[in-house]
C-alpha cells in the first residue's frame, strides 16, 4: 500500500507529519509525493493565515477529485476549527481533530487489515471505526527515521495560554502542555543513537515549557548533560521570556546561534492592541541578551503588517526597530482577520494597497539584512548539516549551518558525503545559498 503526506505551517506540524509518515513506513507502506497516486493521503493543515487555508482547500479538492477511491485524511489546526467546511470538499475526505490526531499513529496497522478503500466511504471514528473517540496524547508521536528532513525534530511543548488578538492557534491547540523532562531526555538520547547530529526542539510556545518545577533552561541543561554530540536548535522564542537564566544556558557551543523572535510590531501602541506581553524596549533587551550569549547569531523575526489601526508612525516604528537591531531576516505576514479572534471585525482596517506597500518595503529590507549578514561570514568557518548532494568523492552538498546559512559545500569527500552528517566548511562567497569549501569533519 502507498501513503502520501503534505504539511502546511510550522515546525510542530512538520514534526507530527514526520511521526505519522514514520509509522506508516514501518508498517510497510511506501511513501509517495502528494502529486502521485496513493491509497492514503494525509494533509496536515495550518490556520495562521487565510492564504495557508486557501492552499489547503485547493490541494484537498484536487486530490479528492483525481483520486476518489483513496482515503483522504485532513488534520491540523485548520481542520480542528473548520471541520465541516473541509469535510464537504470531497466524499472521501475524513477530518481528524487535534484531539484525535496522535491516534493516527495506530491507523496504518488497522488499514492493513481492511484496506484504505474500506474507510474512504465510511466512518473512522467510533461505531467500528479504527480511531476511538476521545483525546489522544499530544506527545504520542515518535519517529524512527525522518523521511523529509536530514535533521531530527523533538516536540516538547504544545498549546498556548496567550490570547493574542490576531491568532487562532490557541483555539485549535488548547492550553499549554509540556513533555515530561525525563521522557524528553530519553527521546533526545534515542535521536543521538540513531546517528542524527542536530535536533530541533519544537512547540507552539517553546518558552512556555514547564513540567512541574522544570522550565526551558533546566530542560536544555538536562538534554545537554545526557547527550554527547547532539546539536540543539530552538524554534521560536517569545521576547519577554528571554532572560539571563535562559541565555546562560544558550552559551553552550552545542546550542545553535540561530534564534527566531515573533516580534510582530515595533509600535508599543500596536503591541498593546495585539495583546502581546512585551513592548519594544523588551525586544531590544532580548536581542542584547542573545548577542551576549552568542557571537553574531542569526536573528530572524516575525512581523505583522497592516494590523488594524496601524498608522504611518506605527509602521515606521516597526521598520526603525528592525533596522536598529540589525536583524538577519524577516518573516512578513500581511494581516488578515482570523475567525474567532478579537481582531476578526476591525473598526479601523488598513487599506490593502497600503498594507501591501508596507509588506513590500519590509521584504526589501529583509533581503538587505540577509545580504549584509551573509557577507559578514565570508572567510569564516561554520558547521553545516548536509542535506542533499552527490555521493561521489569531491562532490557538492547543500547544507545548513549552525547559524542558519544555506551553504553549498564543495569538495566533500565520499566518506563524509551523507545526509545528516555534520561537517566543517569555510564560507567563500555570500549568497542564498552561500558557497563554501569543505574543511573537515565536525
Amino acid at each position: 500500500m502507498t501513503a502520501s503526506f503534505h504539511t502546511f505551517g510550522c515546525k510542530l506540524n512538520q514534526f507530527e507529519t514526520e511521526a505519522l509518515a514514520s509509522e506508516f513506513r514501518n508498517r510497510g507502506f511506501s511513501l509517495v509525493a502528494s502529486d502521485q497516486p496513493a491509497d492514503v493521503y494525509v494533509i496536515n493543515t495550518c490556520t495562521v493565515t487565510s492564504k495557508s487555508e486557501q492552499k489547503a482547500r485547493r490541494l484537498i479538492r484536487k486530490i479528492s477529485r483525481e483520486h476518489p477511491g483513496s482515503l483522504l485524511l485532513v488534520t491540523g489546526c485548520y481542520a480542528q476549527l473548520n471541520a465541516g467546511d473541509l469535510a464537504a470538499l470531497g466524499s472521501n475526505v475524513r477530518v481528524i481533530s487535534q484531539e484525535q490526531k496522535a491516534a493516527l499513529m495506530e491507523l496504518p496497522r488497522l488499514l492493513q487489515k481492511r484496506g484504505a478503500a474500506a474507510y474512504a466511504s465510511g466512518d473512522l471514528l467510533g461505531s467500528g471505526g479504527p480511531i476511538e473517540p476521545g483525546r489522544s496524547d499530544p506527545f504520542a508521536y515518535r519517529v524512527e527515521r525522518f523521511s523529509y528532513h536530514s535533521r531530527a525534530f523533538l516536540k516538547v511543548q504544545d498549546g498556548c495560554d496567550y490570547r493574542c488578538a490576531y491568532c487562532r492557534v490557541p483555539l485549535a491547540r488548547g492550553r499549554s502542555v509540556s513533555l515530561d523532562p525525563q521522557e524528553a531526555v530519553q527521546r533526545a538520547q534515542g535521536i543521538e543513537r540513531q546517528g542524527y547530529r542536530e535536533v530541533v526542539l519544537t512547540g507552539v510556545n517553546l518558552t512556555a515549557y514547564r513540567f512541574g518545577e522544570t522550565d526551558l533552561p533546566e530542560l536544555l541543561e538536562a538534554i545537554l548533560a545526557n547527550t554527547e554530540r547532539l546539536r540543539l536548535r530552538l524554534s521560536s522564542l517569545e521576547p519577554e521570556r528571554i532572560t539571563p537564566g535562559l541565555t546562560d544556558v544558550l552559551c553552550s557551543p552545542r546550542i545553535c546561534p540561530h534564534f527566531h523572535l515573533p516580534i510582530q510590531s515595533g509600535s508599543d501602541r500596536l503591541l498593546l492592541r495585539m495583546r502581546r506581553r512585551y513592548r519594544s524596549e523588551r525586544v531590544v533587551r532580548a536581542v542584547q541578551l542573545l548577542r551576549k550569549a552568542k557571537e553574531d547569531p542569526f536573528l530572524a523575526a516575525d512581523m505583522i503588517v497592516g494590523f488594524p489601526g496601524e498608522g504611518e508612525q506605527d509602521f515606521l516604528a516597526s521598520r526603525g526597530l528592525v533596522e536598529s537591531l540589525g536583524l538577519s531576516k524577516l518573516h512578513v505576514f500581511p494581516f488578515s482577520p482570523r475567525p474567532g479572534t478579537s481582531a476578526e471585525h476591525p473598526s479601523d482596517p488598513v487599506p490593502e494597497r497600503i498594507r501591501d506597500q508596507r509588506v513590500h518595503e519590509l521584504l526589501t529590507l529583509s533581503a538587505k539584512l540577509h545580504e549584509t549578514y551573509t557577507a559578514r561570514w565570508v572567510g569564516r568557518g561554520v558547521e553545516a548539516v548536509l542535506e542533499k548532494g552527490g555521493s561521489a568523492a569531491g562532490g557538492s552538498w547543500r547544507g545548513l549551518s549552525a547559524n542558519y546559512l544555506k551553504v553549498l559545500v564543495q569538495g566533500v569527500p565520499g566518506e563524509e558525503g551523507r545526509a545528516g552528517n555534520l561537517v566543517q566548511a569555510v564560507i567563500e562567497e555570500a549568497g542564498n545559498p552561500c558557497r563554501g569549501r569543505f574543511a573537515g569533519s565536525a
